[in-house]
């Protein structure tokens, strides 16, 4: 037994039936109807008290194991969209979920039941405090999924309770307030989760509020350019092309190799070095411009990695024999080459969240590749994306392309990126980079270079 949010005893997954009416459906026994309603308990405490109750948590638990669901299932911190992009077969139950279906078994009542909860939980427990852009941007496309459940008679009646949260989220999102007012924006220090609420608002701003949100992002930008510059330029010098003769003038004279290689002409009796030949230093750099694609995830899951690679292709661009390239994605792929050295305008053009869908950015990216083996290709995602896309990663490595994928370049390294693509990367020979953009300055330094 298990203690329900007042008190009462519930029964833990697979307990005898105790008689009690099942929430959402008819009276029925069995352990089936003791499993919808542990999960169905577990909303109401989660909705009533953000508090997690163990016995429910580690019942319910057991049951998304059992019917085969992803543990994600149960975390409110979850976006519904997130859930269906890393498991996309939940797509189609979700829709038309909470239709009527008299005909369905137990099983497959409580495969509903952790469903619906899913959804009536991420809706309705909005928390308190401060809402951010993110926030309500992953509220409202959560809605969307509910509405979508429902479907379009259901949804038209709880139309005016969804527009009633949605307004409470607004209302507690001070950042616009703040945005009209210069005196107070001009005090906020720019940030990234600053920076991430200003791009996903930015179409909901307009006059001085939009003004001072770009003044932000700017001064953002600048910042970090200023600090990937200097790591950028301590090294970012051309390799030595030995295919080049060295050129025969003074300044370019080996002493030490010219010494060494003559040695057998010392002359004992004259104590003289006799120097029949003499060496020279390689001073021929790189000639052939390196091109560098850079590809990236906008998703909402990837804006930090995003803003700080948009960043840094900009200060590569700006490099003497570097050809940089730029193409965001989520369903829909955009050269973003034009801007690529005007990382705050690549970032206006930007739009976070959304789906995921590499395929058609791998379109845009594999006709830029002239010279293989002059070429170096920077995918930035969390890899949660169609798998045949590692047939393209292949096909690329194999032309002789520097393949470099990316889950994470932030100050934090915190990623979640998907297993299936990190082991089959790593196996190809390309493991994907996670940790600090430091990794990915020497990555591309080692390369250009």
């Amino acid at each position: 037994m298990t203690g329900a949010p007042n008190g009462e005893a519930v029964p833990e997954a697979g307990a005898p039936e105790m008689g009690a009416p099942e929430m959402g459906g008819p009276e029925m026994g069995g352990p089936e109807s003791n499993r919808r309603q542990v999960l169905y308990w577990r909303l109401l405490a989660r909705l009533f008290d953000p508090e997690e109750q163990p016995a429910l948590e580690t019942a319910s638990v057991a049951i998304v194991d059992d019917l085969g669901l992803p543990p994600a299932l149960l975390d409110p911190g979850v976006s519904v969209d997130t859930l269906v992009q890393r498991f996309p077969d939940l797509g189609a139950e979700f829709e038309g979920l909470m239709a009527p279906d008299d005909d369905a078994d137990p099983a497959e009542r409580v495969r509903r039941a952790a469903l619906v909860s899913k959804l009536l939980l991420n809706v309705f427990a909005t928390g308190s405090g401060e809402v951010t852009a993110t926030r309500l941007a992953g509220w409202q496309r959560d809605a969307g999924w509910l509405k979508a459940a429902l479907g379009a008679e259901g949804a038209g009646e709880l139309g005016g309770t969804l527009a009633e949260i949605e307004g409470g989220l607004v209302d507690r999102m001070r950042l616009r307030e703040v945005l009209a007012d210069s005196r107070l924006a001009g005090k906020l220090t720019p940030s990234m989760s600053l920076i991430e609420q200003l791009l996903r608002d930015k179409d909901n701003l307009s006059g001085v509020a939009l003004a001072n949100a770009k003044a932000l992002i700017r001064r953002y930008v600048d910042e970090v350019a200023e600090v990937l510059r200097t790591q950028v330029e301590k090294t970012s010098v051309g390799t030595i092309d030995r295919s080049v003769p060295p050129k025969r003038v003074f300044r370019n004279l080996d002493l030490d190799r010219t010494i060494w290689k003559n040695l057998t002409n010392w002359s004992p009796e004259d104590e003289r070095l006799y120097v029949d030949r003499l060496f020279y230093r390689h001073t021929a750099r790189r000639t052939t411009p390196a091109r560098m694609i850079v590809v990236v995830d906008q998703s909402g899951s990837m804006v930090d990695a995003m803003v700080n690679c948009t960043i840094l292709a900009s200060i590569f661009a700006g490099l003497p024999k570097v050809d940089v390239h730029l193409v965001a994605y989520d369903t829909r792929a955009l050269d973003l080459t034009p801007w690529v050295n005007d990382p705050f305008e690549v970032l206006l053009r930007t739009t976070l969240g959304g789906g995921t869908n590499g395929t058609v950015a791998m379109g845009l990216a594999r006709p830029k590749i002239a010279d293989p083996r002059n070429t170096v290709l920077v995918w930035i995602s969390d890899f949660y994306d169609n798998r045949s896309l590692m047939t393209d990663f292949e096909a690329v490595h194999r032309s002789g392309v520097k393949l470099i994928p990316v889950g994470s370049v932030n100050s934090s390294g915190r990623a979640s990126v998907d297993p299936w693509f990190r082991q089959r990367l790593k196996d190809l020979g390309t493991p994907v980079i996670s940790g600090h953009i430091r990794k990915l300055v020497f990555e591309l330094k080692n390369f250009i270079a």
